[in-house]
């Protein structure tokens, strides 16, 4: 391995050590993560904005507070990359669509103004579908983004180019959003960590078209970093204030191990068919848990799949972030949005209601559910990544991606925090990944427990062989 990819293979977390020590500069950090996108992006295709100029500007400028000693905040000098679905000032936001300009925003979305009240160094735009709206990643606009692991295979969505990065050392840190299973469908195919926070944790404007659904988080390649990324996408901003301003330090929190805590397995959510590979490694999961002296208990959470009312606010919600649109921009737009959104656009009122109800019932059952047990663990999806530039695997019963994903939805309805960890490896090499689910606004035990399990099994050592490979 060379110094500039022992670099690109550093945590936040070790980043910011070697700054407060002068061991190292924000500076190299930045240039090893620049290297990594040079060398291996277009296997990937990760990043639809660079802007080497700005990211590296604001490199020195950390650098000289680090010199100063006088950092900015929890995040000084850290790489980081922003999912094509947040406003940056002085950068384009297209949503990875064709029909929206390239014009540089003039304002920052609330967690990347949090970012940058707290030094980060931001690294460019990472990939998403067309309005996030489905759960691989590819768009008219940027073509698919592919898995680090096996890049014919799809790195999932819609946070796919967050995903694709981190694991390949293009920064520690990356954002994305998650109305369906965004973070934790990408997380999981592509081996790293993906939190969806509980709903309206992490200040999200614009509002978006996916209302309630919708869940900015972080992704990083450990629990660690996810918690520290954590206390800085959570601080309170004017713009959205639908939950009072956080009190609690998420990287204090995921100390102290998890003895004697209730922990719910629950392998199949009670009707969900999972490949055999998956269900021996999340099971082994289940059984650390229990090995670090949690109270584990195979018990499934009493919902029937929740598929049609997903589907009545997830597709209105496709309908709503395309409402503007005249029919010569759809004709330039992804053909099977413009089908789920013209499916949605016949929905009533009353269908609407009806799904609301049905997300309520939803609400009341996981809450009792979760006065019982203090998290739920299952695996995130119950496949592996499938061929790239594709919505569902060849020969799928089904067309649309909720199919494949019915692990991750249920708590977009129910706006829990769910964190998506790695657990193992297929024989074929791919990335498994177990799903941590806690009671809303328990974000804290969430990240105590994916920690207590990433330190008991650390995958951590182990990369893509793209990271590393000279040929690439």
């Amino acid at each position: 391995m060379s110094g500039v990819t022992e670099l690109a293979g550093l945590t936040a977390v070790e980043m910011l050590e070697g700054y407060a020590h002068g061991e190292l500069s924000p500076v190299e950090t930045t240039q090893a993560a620049l290297s990594q996108i040079r060398r291996l992006d277009e296997h990937v295709n990760a990043w639809c904005h660079l802007d080497e100029e700005t990211t590296l500007a604001e490199a020195r400028r950390s650098e000289e507070r680090w010199r100063r000693g006088q950092p900015m905040g929890v995040l000084d000098g850290v790489p980081t990359g922003i999912k094509d679905m947040f406003l940056v000032r002085g950068w384009p936001t297209r949503k990875g669509s064709r029909v929206v300009p390239d014009t540089p925003g003039s304002e920052d979305a609330p967690i990347v103004a949090s970012l940058r009240r707290n030094g980060f160094v931001p690294l460019g735009m990472t990939t998403t579908p067309e309005f996030g709206w489905k759960g691989v990643t590819d768009s008219l606009l940027c073509g698919p983004t592919n898995n680090p692991w096996d890049p014919t295979r799809t790195a999932g969505g819609s946070s796919g180019g967050s995903a694709a990065a981190v694991p390949l050392g293009m920064g520690p840190l990356a954002l994305g959003t998650d109305a369906g299973g965004s973070i934790r469908i990408p997380a999981s195919f592509s081996g790293l960590v993906g939190h969806k926070p509980t709903q309206g944790r992490v200040p999200f404007w614009p509002t978006s078209a996916f209302g309630a659904l919708a869940h900015p988080g972080p992704m990083t390649w450990t629990v660690a970093d996810t918690a520290l990324l954590m206390d800085v996408l959570c601080e309170r901003d004017a713009r959205d204030t639908t939950l009072p301003p956080n009190a609690t330090d998420f990287f204090e929190a995921i100390e102290g191990g998890i003895q004697g805590w209730r922990v719910a397995f629950s392998p199949t959510l009670g009707y969900v068919d999972v490949d055999p590979e998956i269900a021996r490694a999340v099971a082994d999961a289940a059984q650390t848990f229990a090995d670090l002296g949690a109270h584990v208990e195979e018990v499934d959470p009493g919902f029937p799949d929740p598929r049609e009312a997903f589907n009545v606010l997830f597709y209105g919600g496709a309908a709503n972030a395309l409402r503007h649109f005249d029919g010569e921009q759809r004709a330039r737009m992804d053909p099977n949005l413009i089908a789920v959104a013209e499916w949605a656009e016949e929905l009533s009122l009353l269908d609407y209601l009806a799904a609301q109800n049905e997300r309520g019932t939803l609400i009341e059952r996981t809450s009792r559910f979760h006065e019982r047990y203090d998290i739920l663990l299952t695996p995130c999806l119950p496949i592996t990544a499938f061929a790239t530039n594709r919505e569902v695997p060849e020969d799928w019963a089904e067309p649309r991606w909720p199919s494949w994903t019915p692990f991750t939805y249920p708590f977009n309805l129910t706006g829990q925090p769910a964190c998506s960890v790695p657990c193992g490896f297929t024989r074929s090499g791919l990335p498994i990944g177990l799903q941590v689910v806690g009671a809303r606004h328990r974000d804290d035990r969430v990240l105590r427990a994916a920690h207590s399990y990433q330190c008991a099994r650390p995958l951590t050592d182990r990369r893509p062989a793209l990271f590393d490979d000279d040929t690439a």
